[in-house]
């Protein structure tokens, strides 16, 4: 299913800093392109990168990931993960890098990276671990626009404060229509041009509009909704302790929804919400 950029959008995104993949990323890629990559020198091109390495072992080593035995090297993760596991998170820390800004977003980030720890416990909990590494990238960059829109905009930082109480499907028609874009258009654009699966480019663009898309006849991929459906659980997970109104009122659309692609009862999403609590919230509070 494509997404859809207006004329005022188009003239608009020229002018909109997408930041560059970092080397970093681009050794990684071409490396991962060859008929038989070498994992060896996936791992010491990761490894080369402190802040990338760093990060990356911090997300494995996270509660969203669960494990009995810490992984203290790149290498270690490569060879015990595997290279098309470990892929997703360097580009998610290197993406999550390059969104530099002027405003602190250290709120914002800490949010997300909630938000894209529990999409990993929620795709174990409904028993589809394969979906964990790509719905981790949804969680984490399924606002990403927004950092880009506080750079282009300057009344966006007021208008983006109002989503602390407010549901973003009431806001984003009126983002689109101040604004002539949404960030979930500019947090598509900057997935496509770092290239992420396009499976991501749509859930990120469609993460706001109406349950349909989620539906029996929707026309996104059904991996898309997959993911989707997890970031929609995972979301309102987070949101039950970060911006409950809202965030209860953004569960409403897509409830019926999520729990009929999942074949979920509300018992089974409130048994799947307190685990998220507990991984989380109760050891980041120990």
């Amino acid at each position: 299913m494509a997404i859809v950029i207006t004329t005022n959008e188009k003239k608009l995104l020229q002018n909109v800093n997408i930041p560059p993949r970092p080397q970093t990323l681009l050794s990684v890629s071409a490396e991962a392109k060859k008929e038989h990559p070498d994992v060896s020198v996936i791992a010491e091109a990761i490894a080369a990168d402190v802040s990338i390495a760093a990060a990356v072992l911090q997300v494995v080593n996270s509660a969203a990931y669960r494990r009995r035995h810490a992984i203290d090297s790149i290498q270690q993760a490569v060879m015990t993960l595997g290279f098309r596991r470990v892929f997703p998170i360097v580009r998610a820390v290197a993406l999550k890098r390059a969104l530099n800004s002027d405003f602190d977003l250290s709120e914002f980030w800490r949010y997300n990276e909630w938000v894209a720890g529990a999409c990993a416990l929620v795709s174990d909990a409904l028993g589809r671990p394969q979906l964990k590494d790509h719905a981790y990238m949804l969680g984490l960059f399924q606002n990403s626009g927004i950092p880009v829109m506080l750079e282009q905009f300057s009344a966006y930082s007021d208008f983006v404060r109002r989503a602390d109480t407010n549901s973003w499907y009431d806001l984003q028609a009126e983002e689109q229509q101040q604004f002539e874009t949404t960030h979930t258009t500019i947090g598509a654009l900057l997935a496509q041009q770092w290239k992420l699966p396009n499976l991501l480019v749509e859930a990120i663009y469609y993460l706001y509009d109406d349950s349909s898309v989620m539906g029996p006849d929707s026309e996104l991929h059904p991996l898309a909704i997959d993911l989707l459906s997890v970031a929609k659980l995972a979301k309102y997970a987070v949101d039950l302790r970060t911006r409950s109104l809202a965030g209860k009122a953004e569960w409403e659309q897509v409830e019926d929804a999520v729990l009929t692609h999942f074949g979920l009862d509300e018992v089974e999403v409130d048994t799947i919400v307190t685990e998220v609590h507990e991984a989380l919230f109760e050891v980041e509070q120990a």
